[in-house]
């Protein structure tokens, strides 16, 4: 089966405000956009995406996300993340009624295309069906086959909604790059043990803005994923 991906992303100035504990508010709409392009890099080289639609309302981004191959749509609906995922999906299948879609989260820098591959592979022996974040609290990526609605419950405890509404739990082992996204400091770090994509990587290598000293990445430069 062959995925688009709809990766929503918030006007950079507001993004990643839970951050805050491990870096400053100049570095985190930079941390925000790297990640993102990170993730939109990764998803881009997985082999069952065939495409990836980004839903942003920032021009910086969509213009930095449209240079690496990604689609990008206004979030028109401007009423929060779950909205502005359908806006996406309906943007897809204006085009391709029968696509099969996926949310992603877009801030996932460590992400691996095998390890998404293998989610996705997984996803499409079901109708519906997620991935529950590194904490088994929230989800990363919500998946519909062709003819399904997405009904996305992203935000908080999100990984017992999806449940409830009947979407399939997966439950693979060895694909935490697609689990570990990054909203605190302390899972920013554990994305720097991963191996980051190049430009979080970039951002946060000696001599740039590293995060505050609570936080703080290993000394060692990030090393870049495989």
């Amino acid at each position: 089966m062959s995925w688009s991906l709809v990766v929503p992303l918030k006007p950079l100035s507001r993004a990643k405000s839970r951050l805050a504990d491990a870096a400053s508010d100049g570095l985190r709409p930079g941390l925000a956009l790297a990640f993102a392009q990170d993730t939109v890099s990764a998803a881009l080289a997985c082999p069952g995406v065939r495409d990836v639609v980004v839903v942003t309302d920032d021009p910086l981004a969509a213009a930095e996300l449209s240079a690496l191959g990604a689609s990008t749509v206004p979030d028109s609906p401007g009423n929060g993340l779950n909205a502005a995922l359908m806006h996406g999906v309906a943007a897809v299948r204006s085009r391709r009624p029968e696509a099969a879609v996926a949310a992603l989260n877009a801030d996932l820098p460590a992400l691996r295309p095998a390890e998404l591959q293998r989610v996705l592979s997984a996803a499409a022996n079901f109708p519906r069906a997620f991935l529950a974040d590194a904490t088994g609290i929230g989800t990363t990526l919500l998946a519909a086959a062709p003819k399904r609605e997405l009904n996305p419950a992203f935000g908080g405890p999100s990984r017992a909604r999806h449940r409830a509404t009947g979407a399939h739990d997966i439950l693979l082992a060895d694909v935490i790059s697609v689990r570990q996204d990054v909203d605190t400091g302390l899972d920013l770090r554990a994305a720097l043990e991963l191996g980051v994509g190049p430009h979080t990587a970039a951002l946060l290598r000696p001599g740039g803005p590293p995060p505050s000293a609570p936080c703080a990445p290993p000394t060692s430069s990030p090393t870049p994923r495989g």
